[in-house]
């Protein structure tokens, strides 16, 4: 489904994203919003099926607001897909 590329763009991404976020971003930052990050992060997982790209967009969501969200499950979710075509 995935190669290493787009995993490996995908995990840059959400660092990106959870490192610059703070939660009074979206009032001090006029036009932002968290969905614009949000489709940022997912563009190189847009080739998963709908549903699995549907969980992908909540976990990132968290990753990104969260910081004690479990970012290693977010890593090994993705080898799975990467595994999964590799074999």
């Amino acid at each position: 489904m995935l190669d290493r590329s787009q995993i490996d763009a995908a995990i840059f991404r959400v660092a990106v994203a959870a490192f610059t976020y703070y939660p009074d971003k979206p009032n001090r930052e006029p036009g932002y919003t968290l969905d614009e990050d949000l489709d940022w992060c997912m563009r190189p997982l847009r080739h998963l099926p709908e549903a699995p790209r549907r969980e992908m967009r909540e976990q990132i969501a968290s990753l990104v607001t969260d910081p004690s969200a479990d970012r290693q499950a977010f890593i090994r979710r993705l080898q799975r897909y990467v595994e999964n075509t590799e074999q």
